[in-house]
């Protein structure tokens, strides 16, 4: 989905890449063994590798080396058995090396790609040029004292994917689907929370535009942005400043630049360096990293059912849209209540509910599917009972209030409350004739043609009945009654 800018001087079109930064989930760092995790007091987490005391040597986490492979056959890539650790030169407080250990020009995965699933039911494929493992920074704090810059590194030698798009993108909207089934898929491996909140997943944004089909142009990259609505608004201000500069006669230069969200505005960080400036060379501490492929394979074969399979089996099993199935595999989570409510049940009508109630309580009281005051058994319950004729829809959407409420299943609530629906045809014949009787202009129009009319007689029969009467049966006696 090609979004365009309408410039002063005709249509531009965007052209996107995007560099995400996955922190691997494991206990340990990347070459060394000090904690890996979030927050904790200063400089607490750091071993003397992760400091760069004299004389210590890297040794590499295995699992680390795992996680990333995992990643890599879940995007579909290729699996390079050989490949180096590099040195990237560059001098930061924060970087007691003075260099990071990372991967250039033979990474650990190739190739492979992301399937978009866009909200009108179509799909785009994105190409990931290759995924590489490297070691973080620490954090540099410039508001702790007035003239004094502190050091925290902790996070000094954290693992990092460096997950690098092709420049397939076309649109803020297609930027946000692909980090969205990115952090997915890394979600169901379970190699990387995906938490922006908390920086283990950030994206580097890389924006140029061109006219529609033309050369591409210069880009920009944008570092740093820690959320999907930061990444889509800093996309569309960046286009919008390169089109404006362009057609005032200027000429865009690549460049490293920072997002403000409050002012709405990217400024220049640095200029854009290249591999040169890094000065690469492989680290003389560490043997390149062999891989077996009988290793490889058996990673492979270990993977979980991921988004883009379980959506097409829920489509084909389920019956469900395109995009019910999507937003029902988007977590893994979510996927996991959806199946045990629909076990032997509707799969529609478990996913509206999933969908409908559920997702609506969730979003209220600010909870997560794993927090859910009610679980999937219990909702596969209440559509049980409107199944077998006991709650209609609008019954239940108040049995599974008060379930949300008290914890209760809903055959007790449905108990407590008295919230049984009336089925029984003579009683609600009954009050049909009653609703008649007062109504004799309403059944006037009825039989002179006035089908809307048919509502008020309905409406006064459920509010006779307490919303209890079977609304079916209601319709089909009030018809039979009004057609005599």
């Amino acid at each position: 989905m090609t979004a365009l800018i309408q410039g002063a001087t005709g249509d531009w079109e965007m052209v996107i890449g995007l560099e995400v930064h996955a922190q691997v989930t494991s206990a340990a760092k990347l070459f060394s063994g000090a904690a890996n995790a979030f927050g904790g007091e200063p400089n607490t987490r750091v071993s003397l590798v992760d400091a760069a005391m004299p004389g210590m040597l890297p040794v590499i986490n295995g699992y680390c080396i795992e996680q990333a492979v995992r990643t890599g056959l879940a995007l579909k890539a290729k699996i390079n058995l050989t490949s180096v650790f590099d040195r990237k030169n560059y001098f930061y407080p924060d970087l007691p090396q003075g260099y990071q250990i990372s991967q250039f020009t033979q990474p650990i995965v190739g190739t492979g790609e992301v399937v978009l699933d866009m909200e009108d039911g179509t799909e785009r494929r994105v190409g990931i040029t290759r995924l590489h493992l490297e070691q973080d920074a620490g954090k540099s704090l410039h508001d702790q004292a007035p003239k004094l810059t502190y050091v925290d590194l902790n996070r000094s030698g954290v693992a990092l994917m460096e997950i690098v798009s092709e420049p397939d993108i076309r649109s803020p909207e297609e930027a946000a689907a692909y980090l969205t089934k990115l952090r997915s898929i890394l979600r169901y491996l379970g190699t990387c929370d995906g938490n922006m909140e908390e920086g283990s997943m950030r994206a580097d944004v890389n924006v140029s535009v061109r006219r529609p089909g033309g050369a591409l142009g210069t880009r920009c990259e944008i570092k740093n942005v820690n959320s999907i609505r930061f990444v889509q608004q800093a996309i569309v201000v960046e286009a919008a400043r390169q089109v404006a500069l362009i057609e005032d006669g200027g000429k865009v230069v690549q460049e490293t630049r920072l997002f403000d969200p409050e002012a709405g505005v990217t400024r220049v960080m640095r200029s854009k360096e290249e591999s040169h400036d890094y000065r690469y060379f492989p680290d003389p501490d560490l043997l390149p990293l062999e891989l077996d492929a009988d290793w490889v394979a058996s990673i492979k074969a270990g993977l979980p059912e991921l988004p883009d399979e379980k959506r097409a089996r829920f489509m084909d099993g389920y019956g469900l849209s395109p995009y019910d199935a999507s937003v029902l595999v988007a977590e893994r989570e979510t996927a996991e209540f959806f199946e045990t409510v629909a076990q032997g049940r509707d799969g529609k009508v478990a996913a509206n509910w999933v969908m409908g109630e559920l997702f609506g309580l969730l979003n209220r009281q600010g909870r997560a599917m794993a927090d859910s005051p009610v679980g999937p058994v219990e909702l596969g319950g209440l559509i049980d009972l409107i199944a077998d004729g006991t709650l209609s829809n609008r019954l239940a959407k108040e049995v599974f209030e008060e379930m949300a409420a008290s914890g209760k299943p809903a055959a007790a609530v449905v108990e407590e409350k008295g919230l049984r629906q009336i089925t029984d045809s003579g009683a609600i014949e009954a009050e049909v004739d009653k609703v008649i009787a007062a109504g004799p202009d309403q059944v006037a129009q009825f039989k002179a043609g006035n089908e809307k009319v048919l509502g008020w007689f309905v409406g006064r029969v459920m509010q006779a009945t307490g919303g209890k009467a079977n609304p079916a049966a209601v319709n089909e006696i009030l018809r039979k009654k009004l057609s005599e």
